[in-house]
């Protein structure tokens, strides 16, 4: 009889205990809600299509007055352009040296800033000459995509992590890591601040993700996926074939965005519902 009583009592604590309230460390890691809201639909309205060289693997892209920046990369092919908006013709170049694989670019107070892929080297050039000045270093172990926001130049490195740095000095400002309702969003490319948030291209996606540039939260995302279908863009076959959706460029003056991609033979005048 004690045996059975030593037995249920026993049995007793082990229901007790395994039913008690669970700690901090265990609540945190079995908690799977997600910590942030689910991000809106953008819609998209094609509205026009320029050409686009297709020998222009985009890795930075700009609308000023009425033309075109943008940057390019692979080894040997790297360039600085201006192109016409309306027929796509470049009216000024520059090309990096072969070592070089160039990346995102920028333009603020009339210089044009770019980045390249594992260098950890940036250029910076004239806006009107396009004369190089000088060059900087990237901190982080790679350069993708870069903007400003009219004080800051800002890059991503292909991590969730985007970099705010002080456009005189180099100096990082700050970092901010970029996340969705499931946890951190890496692969961040081709950025352009527009009001106050950061459109991004996802690398190897068809979205354009919009950055709260305070908290680094995807508030909202547009799904371009069937843009290629409308438009009749190829799937790459080739290296030279179109490849992926990268570049991003916005009039601030008429709200108007402008996207291309890497070898695209087309850029896009794009209603976003923003």
């Amino acid at each position: 009889m004690k045996r059975y009583t030593e037995f249920l009592a026993f049995f007793i604590l082990l229901i007790l205990t395994s039913c008690g309230d669970e700690t901090p460390q265990e609540k945190a890691s079995t908690n799977t809600e997600p910590s942030a809201p689910l991000q809106k639909n953008i819609p998209y309205t094609i509205v026009k299509k320029y050409p686009h060289s297709t020998m222009a693997y985009t890795e930075g892209l700009e609308y000023i007055d009425g033309h075109i920046y943008e940057s390019t990369g692979r080894y040997g092919k790297s360039y600085l352009s201006k192109n016409e908006l309306e027929s796509g013709k470049q009216v000024k170049r520059v090309d990096l040296d072969s070592k070089y694989f160039g990346e995102g670019m920028t333009v603020l107070n009339d210089k044009i800033y770019m980045l390249t892929y594992k260098s950890q080297t940036g250029f910076v050039f004239d806006k009107n000459t396009f004369k190089e000045l000088k060059t900087f270093p990237i901190y982080s172990r790679e350069g993708w995509g870069m903007t400003n926001d009219g004080q800051h130049l800002i890059y991503s490195d292909g991590t969730a992590n985007l970099y705010f740095i002080d456009a005189a000095t180099f100096k990082e400002v700050k970092k901010i890591e970029v996340y969705d309702r499931y946890g951190p969003v890496t692969q961040v490319n081709e950025l352009e601040y527009v009001n106050g948030y950061i459109y991004a291209n996802q690398y190897n996606t068809d979205y354009i993700l919009k950055i709260d540039i305070n908290s680094g939260q995807v508030v909202a995302m547009a799904d371009l996926h069937s843009l290629r279908h409308q438009t009749g863009i190829p799937a790459p076959t080739t290296d030279d074939q179109p490849e992926v959706m990268n570049g991003i460029a916005y009039d601030k003056a008429n709200n108007k965005f402008y996207i291309t991609g890497k070898n695209w033979p087309y850029l896009f005048e794009v209603k976003l519902d923003n």
